[in-house]
């Protein structure tokens, strides 16, 4: 493993480079994840656990600044498995464990990052799951594509098929936006066509799922319809991947906030940003309908956005209510119909 501290630096550099002024959470109990919330998707009852970690080593891309939640120096295997052990012994109650369908496990970086989240850890928290949450039938990682160790994942799909039910493994990969300039050159995503349907072709011969993320309008200069369209796009895109390995792609769909202490938080402050419309969130979900994926609309800001940077507007209700239902169904009628009241 790297030296811990050549880490830190690489992290200080990089959100340097990015121009962001956040801090990190250095205070946070590490005995505790950074975050979790509950939802809802087509596997059923769904956790989605953050654990608190060493920060992403990426640290550039555009808008984001996930990685203020998290810590700047090492946090090691005991203090990630003490987060684990709350999540099992204190967070789920029994029904809970016996009811959840899928579990999505993130760092706010990349968990198969071994420089910033243990792989004993890793290891442990599967142990934990099939133990007390039988009926998981999807355990999702995020990660960047670089840190994808296939040898590794060999063994941990093999580990999550000693469970009472066996767990399928899925990859989630963010993609972010789907033209090429948009993705790299503006939003500093760091992610090549080539590299990622390389890393599609293993996750279906591995006979693995793949989640990848996009998000609506990322940068200020999408208009709506702009954002509409790259969206469509990257469905298109996914669909033929999806036929071409014979691979089952969800596209986990996030509408952008303003992030505080970010380059995109600087353009919202002065009239050249506005997060997108759930409308237009929306219309970009309908143009999965008849194509070979599913859709999962993320309507979670994780508190990380500026006053007035949400993309939740008064009035949004009814439409929330429509994407959340959405999620559990991929009903695209309903959602039509809810769109054009």
């Amino acid at each position: 493993m790297k030296n811990g501290q050549a880490v830190t630096e690489a992290i200080a550099t990089r959100t340097q480079k990015a121009q962001k002024t956040y801090g990190f959470q250095d205070n946070h109990n590490h005995q505790l994840p950074a975050d979790h919330w509950f939802q809802h998707s087509l596997e059923g009852p769904t956790l989605f656990i953050v654990f608190y970690s060493q920060a992403c080593r990426w640290a550039e891309c555009l808008g984001c600044n996930l990685p203020s939640l998290m810590s700047q120096y090492h946090v090691g295997f005991a203090e990630i498995m003490q987060q684990i052990d709350y999540v099992f012994d204190c967070l789920l109650i029994p029904q809970q464990k016996e009811d959840l369908g899928k579990i999505i496990i993130s760092n706010n970086g990349s968990i198969l990052d071994e420089e910033t989240f243990s792989t004993t850890a890793l290891m442990y928290f599967l142990a934990k799951m099939n133990i007390h949450c039988p009926n998981v039938r999807v355990l999702t990682m995020e990660s960047r594509a670089e840190y994808v160790d296939w040898a590794e994942l060999e063994v941990l799909a093999r580990a999550l098929k000693e469970g009472r039910t066996p767990t399928q493994l899925e990859l989630a990969i963010g993609f972010e936006a789907f033209d090429d300039t948009i993705r790299n050159d503006h939003f500093c995503k760091g992610l090549e066509l080539q590299t990622f349907e390389k890393m599609a072709e293993n996750v279906a011969r591995h006979g693995f799922l793949l989640k990848v993320y996009f998000m609506v309008k990322p940068v200020p200069e999408l208009s709506e319809e702009d954002a509409v369209r790259d969206v469509a796009n990257g469905i298109a895109y996914l669909s033929r991947i999806a036929v071409r390995y014979d691979l089952a792609i969800n596209m986990h769909l996030n509408p952008t906030y303003v992030a505080r202490s970010t380059k995109l938080e600087e353009a919202f402050h002065a009239g050249l940003y506005a997060p997108p419309l759930l409308q237009s969130v929306a219309r970009a979900v309908l143009a999965a309908e008849g194509k070979k994926i599913s859709v999962f609309v993320g309507l979670n800001d994780e508190g990380l956005a500026v006053p007035g940077g949400s993309f939740i507007r008064q009035g949004d209700e009814d439409l929330i209510n429509a994407l959340e239902a959405f999620n559990r169904t991929q009903d695209f009628r309903s959602l039509a119909v809810a769109i054009s009241r």
